[in-house]
């Protein structure tokens, strides 16, 4: 008979069990995980999910912006690449805002997308850049000269050149005095309004013909000159 316990399996120590599991498949996720923020830990590579996943490229600007206190036009524009600047987010949001560009109220809603306002500008510079036609008659000479003497602040009334281009030369761009003191004085009045050309040089107006008797060169010179001396060519009733 076999000594006794000579051929008794030996039990395993309950520690030695423990450990012996570490190696076999899923057991091993009993072992304790070791923490990232310890001086020795290892940095793990872990595949981006949908969760951690960084925004892809190309991700769309938002198209408005609610105004905050202390916003500034200025300063929207240039956080948000606003094309144009402050002066096309003004014009883009001008009903909004109002009047005073440098007044914007807490709580309103501003277009950031100013695309469209700016072909909106484009197309009505076009249409503004076209040149209006005149008809080569006193009638459209006064009109012409009008629309020139208004972009230079120079004051007038189509009635009161009228009355004083029929009382001067009736009307006629090439009349020219021969016999008043001005023509014995070799420098005779020419023109709708009767201008000597000491006064046609210098109240000439740019961007008109430097011939004293164009008819739309000739009036608003005259006109120039009245506005300086009378106040308005309205003012004018008689020989200037």
């Amino acid at each position: 008979m076999p000594a006794k316990g000579k051929h008794r399996r030996p039990k395993n120590n309950p520690i030695t069990r423990k450990l012996a599991m570490a190696g076999t498949g899923g057991a091993a996720l009993a072992l304790p995980l070791i923490s990232a923020t310890t001086a020795g830990a290892v940095e793990a590579t872990v595949a981006p999910t949908a969760r951690t996943a960084a925004p892809a490229a190309g991700t769309a600007a938002p198209s408005t912006y609610s105004v905050v206190a202390g916003d500034t036009l200025s300063e929207i524009a240039a956080k948000h690449s606003v094309s144009g600047g402050w002066k096309q987010l003004y014009e883009a949001n001008r009903s909004v805002i109002g009047a005073n560009p440098s007044i914007i109220r807490p709580g309103i809603k501003l277009k950031l997308d100013t695309r469209a306002e700016t072909a909106r500008a484009s197309r009505s510079a076009a249409r503004t850049a076209v040149k209006p036609t005149y008809a080569n008659n006193l009638d459209g000479w006064i009109r012409e000269s009008l629309d020139v003497m208004a972009k230079h602040g120079i004051p007038g009334t189509y009635n009161g050149i009228h009355r004083n281009v029929m009382r001067e030369s009736s009307g006629n761009p090439l009349a020219i005095n021969l016999w008043d003191i001005n023509a014995q004085n070799g420098i005779p009045s020419k023109g709708l309004l009767q201008v000597i050309d000491p006064t046609f040089r210098a109240y000439h107006v740019p961007g008109t013909s430097l011939d004293s008797y164009d008819p739309v060169a000739n009036i608003t010179a005259a006109c120039n000159y009245a506005a300086a001396r009378y106040g308005s060519i309205d003012n004018v009733n008689g020989a200037y």
